[in-house]
C-alpha cells in the first residue's frame, strides 16, 4: 500500500475529518450537512467523529476557528507592514477574493446563520468575528494618531463600520447580488481612494507646516 493512511494517528484522523467536513459543508450547507457523510468521506467510523468533536456544531466550529485564525493572522501581518494605509486596505480587498475562492467566506456565513438559532454556535461565532473588529479598530486608531480626528467617528465606530461592510458584502456576494447596479467589490475598493486622499492631504499639510506656510483650516 502506498503512503500512510490519514487515519494512522489521532491527529491525522482529526485532520481528515476536518477536511472532509469542509468539503461537505461547501457542498451541502450547514443545514444539510450530515456527520455520517463527513465520516464516510473522511474514511473513518462515525464513532471517531463523535470521539474527536462531539457534535456537528462543534466540528464545524473547530473548522471555522482554524481557518479564521489563519486569515486573521495573515491580515494582522499585512496591516503591520510599513506601507501607506490605503495600500494595505487595498490588499485587504484582494484578500476578500481569495477568501471567497477558498470557501472560507461560505463557512463563516453558514455559521453566522446557524448562530441565529443556536446560542452555543452564536456565542462562538461572535467571539471569532470580534477578533476582526478588534484588529480594524487598532488600524483606525493608527490612522487617528497619524492624521488626526476621523471626522465624527471614534476609532471603534470606524472599525465597526469597515468590519460590518466586509461581512455584509460577503453575504451579498455569496447571494450573487453583484451587478452594475450593486457594484460591491468596486465600492469596497474605492474606500481605499478616500484613505489615500486623507493620507496625501495630511502629508501635504505637514510639508506646508514644516515650510512655515500657514494653511487654511
Amino acid at each position: 500500500m502506498e503512503g500512510t493512511p490519514v487515519t494512522s494517528a489521532g491527529v491525522d484522523t482529526r485532520t481528515a475529518i476536518l477536511e472532509a467536513a469542509r468539503r461537505r459543508l461547501l457542498a451541502d450547507g450547514y443545514a444539510g450537512l450530515s456527520t455520517r457523510k463527513v465520516a464516510d468521506e473522511a474514511g473513518v467510523p462515525l464513532s471517531q467523529l463523535h470521539y474527536h468533536f462531539g457534535s456537528k456544531g462543534r466540528l464545524i466550529l473547530e473548522l471555522l476557528d482554524s481557518e479564521n485564525r489563519q486569515r486573521l493572522e495573515r491580515q494582522s501581518r499585512m496591516y503591520a507592514e510599513e506601507k501607506p494605509l490605503w495600500q494595505r486596505y487595498e490588499q485587504a480587498c484582494y484578500f476578500l477574493d481569495d477568501d471567497l475562492d477558498s470557501g472560507y467566506v461560505r463557512v463563516l456565513q453558514e455559521m453566522i446563520a446557524a448562530g441565529w438559532a443556536n446560542q452555543e454556535i452564536g456565542d462562538a461565532v461572535r467571539e471569532l468575528v470580534s477578533g476582526w473588529f478588534v484588529l480594524l479598530t487598532e488600524v483606525a486608531r493608527e490612522a487617528e494618531k497619524r492624521y488626526g480626528p476621523l471626522g465624527p467617528l471614534s476609532a471603534e465606530e470606524l472599525g465597526t463600520l469597515v468590519g460590518a461592510a466586509f461581512i455584509g458584502s460577503e453575504a451579498m456576494l455569496l447571494l450573487g447580488c453583484e451587478s452594475p447596479a450593486i457594484p460591491i467589490r468596486s465600492a469596497l475598493r474605492r474606500v481605499g481612494l478616500l484613505i489615500r486622499d486623507l493620507e496625501e492631504g495630511s502629508a501635504r499639510a505637514r510639508e506646508a507646516e514644516d515650510a512655515g506656510v500657514r494653511t487654511e483650516p
